[in-house]
């Protein structure tokens, strides 16, 4: 097992690269939870003309915090760190906007684990703020 201490910047964790990857470090873990730092940058593909991070993309940072806490795990056991596929999304809501130069924590939780096939929910915060919550499905590879 390799020894690892956090903060830990997300593309070691994760396959995904600029401009795609979203989220830039895993803060905590504890078991099978974890929080994840993500900043809004203005170059991202994801957000508008007027700053705003399109809704999509919120689903697509849950999925990206589920990835760094499984890729921290992989990275532990020194796998590979494993591509995932994002096979379906439920209860996702959406209570407010984020914009470029936000700082956005995302608290991630897996529910379920069947051998490669994970269940995970997520929120995402904006200070004080929860701007969204879903439940996601993910292959891993």
């Amino acid at each position: 097992m390799s020894n690892l201490s956090l903060p830990l910047a997300a593309e070691k964790l994760i396959p995904h690269r600029l401009p795609m990857r979203l989220v830039d470090e895993l803060l905590e873990v504890d078991g099978k939870s974890a929080v994840v730092a993500a900043q809004i940058p203005a170059n991202c593909p994801l957000v508008d003309a007027s700053g705003k991070l399109e809704e999509v993309a919120l689903v697509e940072l849950i999925a990206q915090s589920h990835a760094a806490l499984s890729g921290y795990y992989d990275q532990l056991e020194a796998r590979q760190v494993r591509q995932g596929f994002l096979v379906g999304v439920n209860k996702a809501e959406w209570f407010a906007s984020a914009h470029v130069g936000d700082q956005l924590l995302i608290k991630i939780d897996t529910l379920a684990e069947v051998e490669s096939f994970i269940v995970a929910s997520g929120e995402i915060w904006c200070g004080e703020t929860m701007i969204a919550k879903g439940e996601l499905k993910a292959w891993l590879n």
